[in-house]
């Protein structure tokens, strides 16, 4: 467990340094959330591919002439999405396209900006604490990072396939979680505990934090499991619940050799054990929530757990209606959000319980 004192400083953080760094960290989760949540519609709207190249400086500005819109226009009809996907595609078309990939880049170039630049300056004025120096530089590195692998994510669909490689998507969805997290955490581990908190005299036991981290690593693994749901376009075959084709197992399950490989490559499969894992997570949350009202809590991990089952029972909520419509766009953006909206009160339940 850590405190104030065993983040670097001879004593509690200086309280306008610790609010500080609160509003950067929760300015930072908000662009996460805002760049996650576009991020759905580019891939939702088939967007993604509309720009072929990656200018990490100059691409930040659109086309600025006709001639300019024809030569991008010309260059995307030469992957193989533009001749199926989009076949036919005006200019008009494709502008609608481009421009929601162009603000999706630009989004992800304003969260590195988001987390570098006032990293820096803290960093400059001495207001970071020792201990959470190498850990807040990871933001800004990470999300650098998190370009690059959207670019490379991006490549997988240029030349041979009509979209995006589900394995590149997922391990793009999963490094803005784990920049969401190392944010989130941070953010939760810098509260400041009410005088009432600190008269508590109630620490939360071993098992319960166990068990949170439990729930907490098995909704990351949900919500990257829906990312190979959406790389392979799951949400669009059986689209009725709870049963898949009439039954429990779908058919076709299996199909694929070798046989793990259905986990990650076969629709079906993919949308079935998203299922189980939603199903699983959610029945775990809702027996923590009903254990935690008379266990002996703190009362703002009580607090964290209640609002942790609540956004999980929302997001299963979301997640069958948005499957039984065969996710319209307003849905399936909803369910992305909402998903990583429960991924966060996991994690501030989680460190609730660890502080």
């Amino acid at each position: 467990m850590s405190t104030l004192t065993d983040l670097g400083l001879p004593g509690a953080l200086p309280d306008r340094d610790r609010v500080a760094l609160r509003r950067w960290l929760l300015a930072s989760i908000i662009a996460v959330f805002f760049a996650v949540a576009v991020g759905g519609i580019t891939r939702l709207t088939e967007s993604g591919l509309s720009i072929t190249e990656w200018k990490p400086v100059s691409g930040a500005l659109p086309p600025s002439s006709d001639a300019a819109w024809a030569a991008e226009l010309e260059k995307f009809k030469q992957i193989p999405q533009a001749s199926t996907t989009h076949a036919g595609i005006t200019l008009a078309q494709f502008k609608w396209i481009y421009w929601w990939e162009w603000f999706h880049r630009n989004v992800a170039r304003t969260v590195g900006l988001v987390f570098a630049i006032p990293y820096l300056v803290f960093l400059v004025q001495g207001r970071i604490p020792r201990g959470l120096r190498v850990r807040l530089a990871a933001l800004p590195f990470l999300t650098l990072g998190q370009g690059a692998l959207g670019w490379y994510m991006v490549q997988s669909g240029l030349i041979e396939r009509i979209s995006v490689s589900a394995y590149r998507l997922t391990a793009h969805l999963a490094l803005a979680l784990g920049i969401l997290a190392v944010a989130v955490w941070t953010y939760s581990e810098l509260r400041e505990r009410s005088a009432a908190e600190q008269h508590e005299g109630i620490h939360t036991s071993p098992r319960w934090r166990a068990a949170l981290l439990s729930a907490a690593t098995l909704l990351g693994i949900t919500v990257l499991s829906g990312g190979f749901v959406a790389g392979l376009r799951g949400g669009k075959v059986f689209n009725e619940f709870p049963l898949m084709g009439g039954q429990v197992v779908p058919p076709g399950y299996a199909t694929l050799t070798p046989w793990w490989s259905n986990a990650f490559e076969n629709p079906a499969a993919a949308q079935f054990h998203h299922r189980i894992l939603a199903l699983t997570v959610t029945a775990l949350v809702l027996v923590l929530a009903w254990r935690a009202r008379e266990a002996a809590l703190p009362q703002s991990v009580r607090r964290a757990v209640m609002a942790f089952a609540a956004v999980i029972t929302v997001q299963l909520a979301l997640g069958i209606t948005t499957l039984l419509l065969a996710v319209p766009i307003p849905l399936g953006v909803m369910h992305q959000f909402t998903g990583v909206l429960a991924l966060t009160a996991a994690l501030v339940a989680t460190q609730r319980a660890s502080a």
